[in-house]
């Protein structure tokens, strides 16, 4: 059973509906006893009954589904971190990821990334594609500026670029492992059609793609260690983590860490090396 609280669901259903403004969405203005919109407003912009509504907000209209909480999301014009706390007020969980392509970041996350002076970091949407880095990645792991933004992927450069496949001593192992994590967030940001066609090239590509693709293996990225090859000082070991982006769950954060005092002397020397 949803871990509901009808009256907690009901009274901020009732506090952001009288913070509305009617003349915003082309109501007349009248003489009206409360402030906001009217209960019969919403339910109309909701396409629902206006009965069920006003329920809703007496706490005891049960637990709506995900479609109707979605379709008074928008009849009530909240914002993705309301939409969260109505969910979880009604049926005890926050709603599916919704997919949003990402072209970049806040100026404040990127200094975040920036200060991580030893431990290359870079953000990825749910497609996987790179849209955040540091300059320790671009020293460690890849100049991603140089790379034309429509290969900034990944999965691209995992099976397409000869560069980063012989960087990976490990190359079958962690590709099989990349492939099964990207299903996994795939699924859980709701992007299947989205990245289809990054699947179909791939798949056209590389035969390798294609049959760890058609395994449907599924992984969570998590934690855990990568080994790079890297051909200035040679193997480097990198502990890394992932984490979500707050306000922005459909984006990852990777930070790698380099593993011993010597892989962080290999790391500095690289950066030392670039300065």
């Amino acid at each position: 059973m949803p871990a509901t609280n009808d009256k907690a669901l009901g009274t901020y259903l009732r506090d952001r509906r009288t913070k509305l403004d009617p003349a915003a969405f082309g109501l007349p203005p009248g003489r009206r006893r409360t402030a906001g919109l009217r209960r019969e407003e919403v339910a109309q912009r909701a396409n629902i009954s206006a009965t069920w509504y006003t329920w809703l907000e007496q706490g005891r209209g049960g637990a709506p589904s995900a479609d109707v909480l979605d379709r008074i999301t928008r009849a009530l014009m909240l914002t993705d971190v309301e939409r969260e706390h109505l969910f979880l007020l009604a049926l005890g969980r926050p709603p599916e990821v919704r997919y949003q392509p990402a072209e970049g970041v806040t100026p404040r996350l990127q200094r975040v990334l920036d200060s991580l002076e030893l431990s290359p970091a870079l953000v990825k949407n749910s497609a996987w594609d790179i849209i955040a880095w540091n300059y320790a990645a671009s020293v460690v792991l890849a100049n991603y500026g140089d790379i034309p933004p429509e290969e900034r992927n990944i999965l691209r450069l995992v099976f397409s670029s000869t560069r980063v496949r012989n960087a990976m001593p490990e190359w079958e192992a962690d590709a099989r492992f990349v492939v099964a994590a990207f299903r996994t967030e795939v699924a859980r940001a709701g992007a299947a059609e989205n990245v289809k066609g990054l699947v179909e090239d791939l798949s056209r590509r590389s035969p390798e793609f294609e049959a760890m693709w058609r395994s449907n293996d599924v992984r969570s990225y998590g934690e855990g260690t990568k080994h790079l090859q890297h051909p200035i000082v040679g193997l480097i070991a990198l502990e890394y983590s992932s984490f979500s982006v707050d306000g922005r769950p459909d984006l990852g954060m990777v930070v790698y860490n380099p593993a011993t005092l010597a892989d962080m002397d290999k790391v500095r020397s690289l950066l030392q090396g670039q300065a």
